[in-house]
């Protein structure tokens, strides 16, 4: 690897992360010495970039600070057509067409030399099938609510064809390979609630801000989700030692002291 990519690369490495991180670490990424990553580092900072840190502790990258808009290697150019091709067959057409914006838009600034992995690339993301559920509402301005915190008043179908109407906190968005999922709170159930947006047949959305930072709520919601994966697994566990044919055997001896 040339010096010069390698230095790209540090810069990416740290870019990406919003804590410190080691030496040890960024020397495992690039496949280098924990040396040459303190004399890129000490070269990074004479070259102007904010870099503050120190050997064992960590390293982290000012806020602020930004590439050029053409250092995108080959694999980083795929990555991008990739997602905007994943994401142009499976969005809202407001987001489908953004897509198609940003590929056209990176496709304009490329060097020559680079422009043929962009527009003539090999990797593709179709979505196979067509009878992919329709949404009924404008899943733009839903993303939109979740962006500015506002609360969204919904019509609601479940899987039965049950319908109720509930004012929620819209914080994230989840794309799967067929559905959207709006991951939000539920004033009604008082709890975080997961809703598909082909099941929204009514939306409006309010100006109203709801009383908590989304980030916070993204967090709780994330704890909930580990912790019930965790029950899940446990409760799978238990249900395979059950079903265990070794479970019905004579069980081995054991001490009077460990059995107390």
């Amino acid at each position: 690897m040339q010096r010069a990519e390698r230095l790209l690369d540090l810069i990416q490495g740290l870019r990406r992360r919003r804590r410190p991180v080691t030496a040890e670490t960024l020397a495992s990424e690039l496949d280098v010495s924990v040396r040459t990553i303190y004399r890129d580092i000490g070269a990074l900072i004479r070259q102007g970039v904010p870099v503050r840190g120190e050997a064992g502790i960590g390293y982290v990258l000012d806020a602020g600070f930004d590439l050029p808009p053409l250092m995108l290697s080959p694999d980083e150019i795929e990555a991008v057509l990739v997602g905007m091709r994943w994401l142009s067959e499976r969005a809202d057409p407001v987001l489908s067409r953004a897509a198609e914006d940003v590929v056209s838009k990176v496709a304009a600034v490329l060097p020559q030399h680079l422009k043929p992995i962009l527009l003539d690339g090999a990797l593709f993301a179709p979505a196979y099938g067509r009878d992919m559920p329709v949404d009924q509402v404008d899943v733009a301005g839903i993303r939109a609510s979740i962006r500015m915190g506002r609360k969204i008043s919904v019509r609601y179908r479940d899987e039965a064809g049950q319908e109720t109407q509930r004012m929620i906190w819209p914080i994230g968005l989840t794309f799967y390979d067929r559905v959207r999922i709006v991951i939000a709170w539920c004033e009604l159930r008082e709890a975080f609630r997961h809703f598909r947006t082909d099941r929204i047949t009514e939306l409006d959305l309010r100006e109203e801000r709801y009383p908590a930072r989304r980030a916070d709520l993204l967090k709780r919601w994330q704890n909930e989700e580990a912790e019930a994966e965790a029950k899940r697994a446990e409760c799978a566990d238990q249900r395979r030692m059950t079903e265990s044919p070794a479970s019905t055997a004579r069980p081995l001896a054991t001490s009077a002291s460990a059995n107390g």
